[in-house]
């Protein structure tokens, strides 16, 4: 029981930094012009050799980047959230029960995630000018996707699971 404790609690830990370092940093458009600087771009910044705001982000068109940033952010502290959750129920529940709180707010911050990546998928050439549109995906965006389904697959293995001695 100890192995698949200790299983559990790093793959939920793995989840969490996967969705820090897709929050954090700066790779979720990458563009890579002939003849010029590499341009990585982020949620909220662009940056080559200096970082400026990524144009029309704080108005009423920017709503798209901004529904993004908000479900990515709540992913996270909703992930972190859950892992304590998890650990207080690990001591506090009784034999038996099952960790249904700490799955709840876990498939909460999968669908967060969901939500971030495919309105990203939808609307990334609203967020950007046309100069940025013939860039790809940068591994930010990819680390994002690859934390959905673990997030979603941790909740799962919260339901199933019950507290033993």
């Amino acid at each position: 029981m100890l192995v698949v404790l200790l299983f559990i609690i790093f793959f939920h830990l793995a989840a969490a930094i996967l969705l820090f370092v897709a929050t954090i940093h700066n790779a979720w458009w990458v563009v890579s012009p002939t003849g010029r600087e590499v341009v990585y771009t982020d949620l909220w910044y662009s940056c080559n050799s200096t970082c400026y705001h990524i144009e029309n982000s704080h108005t009423r068109d920017g709503g798209f980047l901004q529904a993004v940033q908000a479900s990515i952010i709540l992913a996270t502290i909703l992930c972190c959230v859950s892992f304590f959750v998890f650990i207080l129920q690990l001591f506090r529940i009784k034999q038996g029960d099952r960790f249904i709180f700490a799955a709840i707010i876990q498939l909460l911050a999968s669908l967060c995630v969901l939500i971030a990546v495919s309105i990203y998928t939808a609307e990334k050439d609203s967020f950007h000018v046309a100069s940025l549109r013939d860039g790809s995906y940068g591994s930010s965006y990819i680390l994002a996707w690859v934390s959905f389904p673990m997030t979603l697959i941790s909740g799962l293995m919260y339901l199933v699971l019950r507290k033993r001695k």
